[in-house]
């Protein structure tokens, strides 16, 4: 059996920067087991395997995995498997605009692309499948602060304090007070569930008065076989309960792009948009560009 595949660089225009991803299409004949395999094989953060949707008027089924485990849902897979799809089975139609319905275990994503043009970068956006919530007790301040290597002086900023949510995958938010400590973290602990709740850290300060982008971030997995991740687009949509939380918003859309991977060489944006109404978190998009690095065949 041999399989197509594709390799994106997601949240960027730039090759050799953001979040890369494998693409594996026509997968329907794999097992759970290889599919496994084939991420470890490619050892990025997510891979992500293309099959016959159960719904014809949808474009895809996908199933996403780590190294080391599946996940029901994931941000930087689905931008980028949506913009792959789109190239590959649309792009010559002529059409540049595309929306399309993926299917996930999380449940059905709506995604709309817009595909670049002339060597451009592809552009993507899917409204969250799920509304981020607390998914547990708040992380402790001292114990959150010893795993990131920092002073307890330094977590939280205005009203931010550390806290658990999820739109699919849980994650712990850890804000820190400023972009300065935020490059200085370091987990001192592989163990990150047993002491912030959640297998995934999403850690995040407010950029600098004058960037182009709202908030900077950090995220960390090591249990799940990611020791850094340089753009999260499910932490994304979990961050964006954070923000109904301790953010002063008010009713209405919002738009509050982050800044990822900095520290790992790998600049990402990632485009947020958060809607309230009657000040609870009502709608959330997640949106970046991705562009194709590779392509190729697996030999099975």
């Amino acid at each position: 059996m041999n399989l197509a595949y594709s390799t994106y660089d997601v949240f960027t225009d730039t090759r050799f920067a953001g979040n890369p991803l494998a693409v594996v299409y026509d997968a329907d004949a794999l097992s759970d087991a290889q599919m496994q395999t084939i991420a470890r094989e490619f050892n990025l953060s997510e891979t992500i395997f293309v099959r016959t949707p159960e719904n014809a008027q949808h474009e895809a089924s996908v199933r996403i995995f780590t190294p080391t485990k599946e996940l029901p849902f994931a941000g930087h897979p689905t931008i980028g498997c949506a913009i792959a799809l789109a190239e590959r089975r649309h792009a010559q139609g002529g059409t540049n605009d595309i929306l399309l319905v993926l299917e996930e275990r999380v449940g059905l994503v709506r995604c709309g692309i817009k595909i670049g043009a002339n060597g451009e970068a592809s552009f993507a956006e899917f409204t969250a499948p799920k509304l981020s919530a607390p998914a547990g007790p708040d992380p402790n301040v001292d114990a959150a602060a010893h795993a990131l290597g920092i002073s307890s002086l330094d977590i939280g900023f205005d009203k931010h304090m550390p806290s658990l949510f999820s739109a699919g995958v849980p994650f712990a938010m850890a804000p820190v007070a400023s972009p300065e400590v935020l490059s200085r973290a370091r987990l001192t602990t592989t163990q990150t569930s047993k002491v912030f709740g959640a297998t995934e850290v999403f850690v995040y300060t407010r950029a600098e008065r004058d960037a182009p982008f709202s908030f900077r971030a950090r995220m960390f997995a090591p249990e799940i076989g990611i020791v850094e991740d340089p753009a999260t687009g499910g932490a994304a949509a979990a961050f964006a309960g954070a923000l109904a939380r301790f953010e002063d918003l008010a009713d209405g859309w919002h738009t509050l792009p982050i800044r990822q991977g900095e520290e790992m060489g790998r600049p990402s944006t990632i485009g947020l948009e958060i809607q309230l109404e009657a000040s609870k978190l009502a709608g959330v998009r997640i949106a970046g560009k991705a562009v194709k690095l590779s392509e190729g065949v697996l030999y099975l």
